[in-house]
């Protein structure tokens, strides 16, 4: 077979597959076992096929030839479609289930088509949210499989990308599906093993907590390895290895971006307006969800003044000498790794949140920050939770880029990019010499950081947006780009020219 023919031919399988799927959304099955297995095996089959095609009869090597030049990937009409019928798909999951077939009566359509599966992994019909959790975990572990292919001359692509696919499909979606098989009795208590505040934001929430302290042994395990994983593991491994730990080797945000959204990495933009306005973004998402936290809490400890060891009071004056004593070492001993703005922002915004918190304490108000803690949790549930990290952050792929929600939105970069900027042994280094300006590295950084104005002067690589993935490396004919985890003496090798993110 040709390479043309097995090309077409493999579009031909895949597309009847995807076809089968979503003609579920018209059409009342009798036997969805088999409709859903035929659908996902002709998907699966013809994406195998097809990334065969691409990728089976070339030398390893950088595969980004004519990116621009496709319709796909240089946002041209069929990116715009395929961004459209993404949001679309979210649109449709966080606001208008019904549209997919979903009723707490009795689901039908699509949700349903995936009925024999919930069944089989946690004994309980599907909801738009298994619906969604499959899919998402099914175009990981497909795309991760191209992404390989595509890489396979870089180990560290390779390792990197089965670590996301294992996460992902394990952590994320096996074992809370079969957690919740086995124990029936018990409520909700676990969505996704990985994730942690402030990315998983409703960790400490009244309802979630309460199911955790209801939950038994279990229920205890997961409060406490949740508390854990925020306070004592992340920042040992930011230390040691950057955020790249979890947002390139983890995070199953960044696992989509990784593999589904590869195709469009170089959309991300690289001007210092765009960067400028990345930096607030991200850091005010990151202050939205710390209040709503605090409002949660807040409304917990009023809840349930004895399932907790200190009362309302005690949690709002624990907060503000936190806060006090983050500021005060963070502007002691790093108060150099900061630019003029960065330090008067943190400054202001520390400031601002202690003074309305020890005004509150001694005003005695019934709500923390003058409004209902269930304010705060729609208001983030929908603008950021929803809004953002769903229909904008992956609708929005062939647009802007594969990190719309890493760039600008995700609190958990936000927080892990401060620990790596001024606290982590993590950098790339630069060979300066060999640089021959051909700006692959620049154009694949899906972080919109300019990574040849690094090299061309041999300067170390410490951004807080960075995320580790390593294709600046990969993709550079050169050798000029290293991922290092050296100590923390001369990592910060400042030029006088600006370069952008200081924090």
């Amino acid at each position: 077979m040709t390479f043309l023919s097995l090309k077409k031919t493999s579009l031909i399988i895949g597309l009847t597959g995807l076809l089968l799927l979503l003609s579920a959304l018209g059409f009342e099955y009798s036997n969805p076992e088999l409709f859903l297995s035929s659908s996902l095996i002709l998907i699966a089959a013809g994406s195998l096929f097809y990334f065969a095609s691409l990728y089976g009869n070339q030398l390893s090597g950088i595969k980004n030839n004519q990116v621009w030049f496709h319709a796909l990937s240089s946002r041209g009409d069929w990116g715009w479609l395929l961004g459209l019928v993404l949001t679309g798909f979210y649109v449709a999951i966080y606001w208008f289930p019904e549209v997919l077939g979903y009723s707490q009566e009795g689901s039908s359509g699509l949700v349903q088509l995936f009925d024999p599966l919930s069944y089989l992994l946690n004994g309980k019909p599907a909801t738009q949210w298994f619906l969604y959790g499959s899919l998402y975990t099914f175009a990981i572990l497909l795309f991760g499989v191209k992404f390989i292919w595509k890489y396979r001359h870089n180990r560290y692509q390779i390792i990197r990308t089965l670590s996301v696919m294992f996460f992902q499909f394990g952590f994320a979606f096996m074992i809370p599906e079969l957690l919740s098989k086995l124990n029936p009795e018990l409520d909700y208590f676990a969505k996704d093993l990985k994730n942690m505040w402030p990315l998983n934001y409703y960790f400490l929430d009244e309802w979630h907590l309460t199911n955790l302290l209801n939950g038994g042994n279990l229920g205890m395990f997961f409060l406490i390895f949740g508390l854990a994983l925020i306070f004592v593991i992340s920042p040992i491994l930011t230390y040691f290895y950057g955020k790249r730990w979890y947002c390139s080797w983890v995070c199953g945000c960044g696992a989509l971006a990784e593999t589904a959204g590869d195709p469009f990495r170089q959309l991300s933009s690289k001007k210092i307006s765009v960067w400028k306005f990345e930096r607030w973004m991200i850091h005010a998402v990151l202050v939205f969800v710390f209040i709503t936290t605090i409002a949660t809490v807040w409304s917990f400890l009023s809840a349930h003044p004895n399932q907790s060891f200190m009362t309302k009071e005690q949690f709002i004056i624990g907060v503000v000498v936190f806060l006090i004593l983050i500021m005060a070492t963070l502007f002691y001993w790093k108060r150099n790794g900061f630019d003029k703005d960065a330090r008067y922002g943190l400054l202001s915004i520390g400031i601002i949140i202690i003074a309305i918190l020890s005004v509150h304490l001694f005003s005695g108000k019934d709500h923390i920050l003058f409004f209902p803690s269930y304010k705060f949790q729609q208001w983030y549930g929908f603008g950021i939770g929803a809004a953002f990290s769903g229909v904008l952050g992956v609708g929005f792929y062939p647009i802007l880029g594969s990190r719309v929600w890493c760039r600008f939105g995700c609190p958990m970069a936000a927080l892990l990019g401060m620990q790596q900027r001024l606290l982590s042994r993590f950098r790339i280094t630069t060979n300066g010499g060999q640089c021959i300006s051909c700006g692959n590295c620049s154009t694949y950084c899906e972080m919109g950081i300019d990574v040849r104005a690094y090299a061309q002067r041999g300067e170390n690589i410490v951004r807080s947006s960075c995320v580790g993935c390593g294709v600046c490396s990969a993709v550079c004919p050169r050798g000029v780009l290293k991922l290092e985890n050296d100590t923390m003496e001369n990592r910060i090798t400042d030029v006088p020219y600006p370069l952008g993110n200081k924090l």
